[in-house]
């Protein structure tokens, strides 16, 4: 069965959303120009948003069907949501925004303090962190929830261009050693060369087009 398994149609007031996609990627990237729908679909694949039909389904696991009367809830659909702003607890330390996340049963907390090189941030305060910091410690939060998918809402928006390189080389890491899948959300081409290898390239809630990374360098 594909990873990703993707029929979603919505509306919001006089936009609407409708798109349909199966694929076995590792990492499926939605890109296109802000008010596409590409976080439209993302808060649909979370549980935040409802489609009127249509299926959600995620490594053979049904999070929404319309015909099957299936709408999960958002804590029970075994999704990582790291949004835009990454709404980490400013009032805890970066050691409990991780633990925040934590899922019943084991969860390798020194595995992904490694990966994501947060050893040295385990006890700071939140709101001493850099833009690129946030963003790993967010992405290890979402991972103690130990996700089925991990959903990205451009990850790379606060974070400066010296710090880029550690998130992309984070989210390969993650793709590949920890074989979590992604939706990632972004507007750089090469930020999506980097992780994608499928891109759903969206204009006016529909796919304009799809195809290995190449397909956003086409005319």
């Amino acid at each position: 069965m594909a990873r990703f398994e993707l029929e979603v149609a919505l509306t919001q007031g006089a936009f609407s959303i409708d798109i349909a996609e199966r694929s076995d990627a590792r990492a499926l990237a939605l890109f296109g120009p802000s008010g596409s729908g590409k976080t439209t679909v993302i808060e649909a694949i979370a549980g935040l948003r409802t489609p009127s039909r249509g299926t959600i389904a995620i490594a053979g696991h049904v999070l929404f069907s319309r015909e099957r009367h299936i709408n999960l809830p958002a804590r029970t659909r075994r999704v990582g949501y790291v949004p835009q702003d990454v709404l980490l607890f400013p009032h805890l330390d970066v050691r409990e925004n991780v633990l925040y996340g934590q899922a019943r049963g084991h969860v390798d907390l020194d595995g992904l303090v490694d990966l994501l090189e947060l050893g040295e941030l385990m006890g700071r305060r939140v709101t001493s962190l850099s833009g690129g910091e946030r963003q790993r410690v967010a992405l290890a939060r979402a991972l103690m929830s130990k996700p089925d998918v991990l959903l990205l809402d451009e990850p790379m928006a606060a974070v400066d261009l010296p710090r880029r390189r550690r998130i992309l080389e984070a989210l390969l890491r993650i793709r590949d050693e920890l074989k979590v899948p992604l939706v990632y959300v972004a507007h750089a081409a090469d930020e999506v060369a980097t992780i994608a290898d499928r891109v759903l390239v969206m204009d006016g809630g529909r796919i304009a087009k799809s195809g290995t990374p190449e397909v956003i360098r086409e005319p």
